[in-house]
C-alpha cells in the first residue's frame, strides 16, 4: 500500500515518543506524573454543565445540527466579542463556529494554499500550525523565537524570495509554548507588514484569559477592526476547562470565514446543539470561574518556579498560559527529547520537550501547571534527585 507523500511530514512526532516512554514508565511501575500536555485538571464550571445537562431531554437537539442552527450561538459570540474588545462583528458572515480552534488553524491553509505556496509560522510554535500548511501541500517558513526579542518574530529578517511565494503568516500570542504576551504595537505592525505583502494573518487566541499581570492580551481585530486580512480563533478550553467538549469559535474576514465554512462541510457537521448551549452560557454568566481558573493556574506558577530554584533549577515566571518554559540542565542542553525520556523513564515525571515545538524549542522544556500543588511538589523532589545524580555521574 503507498500512502499520500502529504502525510510523511506528519510522521516524525515528539510527542508520540513522548507517550512510549511514558508507557514504558508505567510498565516499570512509576508512578506517573503528567506536566507534559496542557490538558486542564480543573472541572468545567457548574452552570455550565447545567446548561449542557438540561438539553438532553430536548429530543429537536438529537439530530444534525447546521449552520443555521447555530445563529444564536454566532450572535452571542459577535456580542461577547464587541463587548470584550469594542470591534463590531457580523453575526451572519463573519462568525464560525468549531469542533475546537484546533480544527480551524488545520483547515485554514486549505482555503488559502495553493501547492509549494509558504506559510510563515512561529518557531517554536504549537504542531497543528504546521501540520494544516502540510495537509494543504504547502512549505513551512519557521520564524525563530528568541529570548533576546522577547519571543517575537522579526519581520525584516524574512528573505524577499520566500516572502514573494508566501500566501498566510500564523502568530499565536499568548505563546504555546514560551509564554510570552504580544504587545498591541506588535500586533499593528504584523497587520502592516501582512497588508504590505498580501497575506493572510491568522490568530490563534486560546489564552486570552489566562494572564497574571496587567498586561491585558489585545485582539489582532483590535488592529484590524475591518477585518480586510485577518482571522481569529478562540477556544473554550482553557478559559472554561471545557477542553473535552470540543467547542471554538473562528471570528474575522467574511471571504476567509466562508471558506473556512465551506471545508468544514465537506468534513462534518456542528456538536450536538447542548455542548453549544453550555458555550452561550459559559460567554453570557458571571466570569468569576474564569478569574478562579486564574488564580489557581497563578498560585501553580509561583509555587513551581520558587521550588525549582530550590533545587537549583533557575525558570523564569511566566506572565501568561498555563506553562513554564524551561532552559535545559546544562548536562542536556543540546538534547531536550533525551532529558525527558531520561526523566520519565527514571523518575515517572513527563516534560515535553522543547525540540517538539520546532528547531528553536532545542534547548527547552515546558511544564504544564496541570497538577495539584502537592503533586507539583513531588514532581520537584523527584526532578532534584534525578538532577543531582546526573550531577554526580558526570563528575566520575
Amino acid at each position: 500500500m503507498e500512502l499520500a507523500k502529504r502525510i510523511k511530514p506528519l510522521n516524525s512526532n515528539v510527542f508520540a515518543d513522548m507517550d512510549r516512554a511514558k508507557t514504558e514508565a508505567i510498565k516499570n511501575e512509576k508512578k506517573l506524573i503528567d506536566l507534559s500536555l496542557g490538558s486542564a485538571d480543573l472541572p468545567t464550571p457548574k452552570h455550565i454543565l447545567k446548561a449542557i445537562a438540561s438539553s438532553l431531554d430536548n429530543g429537536a437537539n438529537h439530530g444534525y445540527l447546521l449552520h443555521r442552527g447555530t445563529l444564536e450561538f454566532r450572535q452571542v459570540i459577535a456580542q461577547w466579542y464587541e463587548q470584550r474588545f469594542g470591534v463590531k462583528v457580523n453575526a451572519d458572515n463573519e462568525v464560525l463556529p468549531l469542533i475546537g480552534s484546533q480544527e480551524g488553524t488545520a483547515h485554514l491553509p486549505l482555503t488559502v494554499l495553493n501547492e509549494g505556496d509558504y506559510a510563515l509560522v512561529l518557531d517554536p510554535g504549537y504542531p497543528s500550525h504546521a501540520g494544516g500548511v502540510y495537509l494543504a501541500g504547502g512549505h513551512i517558513y519557521p520564524m525563530p523565537l528568541l529570548a533576546e526579542n522577547d519571543f517575537l518574530p522579526q519581520f525584516d529578517e524574512i528573505p524577499d524570495d520566500i516572502l514573494s511565494r508566501s500566501k498566510m503568516m500564523i502568530l499565536s500570542y499568548p505563546h504555546n509554548p514560551t509564554s510570552a504576551i504580544a504587545p498591541k504595537s506588535f500586533f499593528e505592525k504584523a497587520v502592516n507588514f501582512c497588508k504590505q505583502n498580501n497575506l493572510v494573518l491568522v490568530h490563534d487566541f486560546p489564552y486570552l484569559d489566562i494572564y497574571f499581570d496587567d498586561k491585558i492580551p489585545p485582539s489582532i481585530l483590535e488592529c484590524d477592526p475591518e477585518k480586510q486580512i485577518s482571522i481569529e480563533f478562540f477556544t473554550f478550553s482553557k478559559s472554561y476547562n471545557m477542553g473535552g467538549f470540543r467547542i471554538g469559535f473562528a471570528i474575522g474576514n467574511s471571504e476567509l470565514i466562508t471558506a473556512l465554512r465551506q471545508v468544514k462541510s465537506v468534513v462534518d457537521f456542528n456538536q450536538y446543539k447542548g455542548i453549544l448551549e453550555g458555550a452561550m452560557v459559559a460567554l453570557t454568566s458571571s466570569q468569576e470561574c474564569v478569574q478562579e481558573t486564574v488564580d489557581i493556574y497563578r498560585q501553580r506558577r509561583d509555587f513551581l518556579v520558587k521550588a525549582l530554584h530550590k533545587i537549583g533549577w533557575e525558570v523564569n515566571s511566566p506572565s501568561a498560559t498555563l506553562y513554564l518554559w524551561a532552559k535545559l540542565p546544562s548536562l542536556y542542553e543540546k538534547d531536550s527529547i533525551k532529558f525527558c525520556v531520561d526523566l520519565v523513564q527514571q523518575t515517572g515525571v513527563a516534560l515535553s520537550p522543547g525540540a517538539g515545538f520546532g528547531k528553536q524549542g532545542e534547548g527547552y522544556v515546558r511544564f504544564a501547571l496541570v497538577q495539584s500543588l502537592e503533586v507539583l511538589q513531588e514532581a520537584v523532589d523527584r526532578i532534584g534527585v534525578f538532577l543531582h545524580t546526573m550531577d554526580k555521574s558526570k563528575l566520575l
